[in-house]
């Protein structure tokens, strides 16, 4: 999984991410494409929610700093794999041979990138029963 881990020293780690248990910890220089949240049937069964926040990150601002041998990928259509800690099962990023960016599970990230998602893609594929836009929302959960 060498694919990607970039080697180089000089990186400022401006962002870091990690999975649920910190098995597996990433920095990334910036994120190079924007912050889409996604609604496709894919993303909604490899990560078990209704909507996924992704970004593409060039391969050359995203390094891995710990856990490469604890990742584990699933080909979830042809030439796409899906990276998860085989620890804790968190879906941290997808990749395609030959592209030379990664895409990111922004919600993995531990610090703030600063930008905002710039939209909703493939929401032709929502399930209409998770749509929780109608629905009370609470700071937290009482009981």
């Amino acid at each position: 999984m060498n694919i990607m881990k970039n080697n180089n020293e000089n990186s400022k780690g401006t962002l870091k991410g990690s999975c649920l248990c910190q098995a597996v910890v990433y920095e990334l220089t910036q994120l190079d494409m924007p912050i889409w949240i996604c609604h496709c049937q894919t993303c909604r069964k490899a990560n078990a929610a209704s909507e996924v926040a992704t970004a593409g990150v060039q391969r050359s601002h995203f390094r891995l700093l710990c856990g490469e041998e604890k990742l584990t990928a699933f080909e979830s259509s042809p030439g796409k794999l899906r990276y998860f800690c085989s620890v804790c099962g968190s879906h941290l990023f997808s990749a395609r041979d030959g592209q030379t960016h990664v895409i990111l599970r922004v919600a993995t990230l531990d610090t703030d990138p600063g930008l905002r998602p710039l939209g909703h893609i493939w929401t032709s594929q929502d399930q209409p029963w998770l749509d929780g836009s109608t629905q009370p929302c609470f700071a937290e959960r009482s009981s």
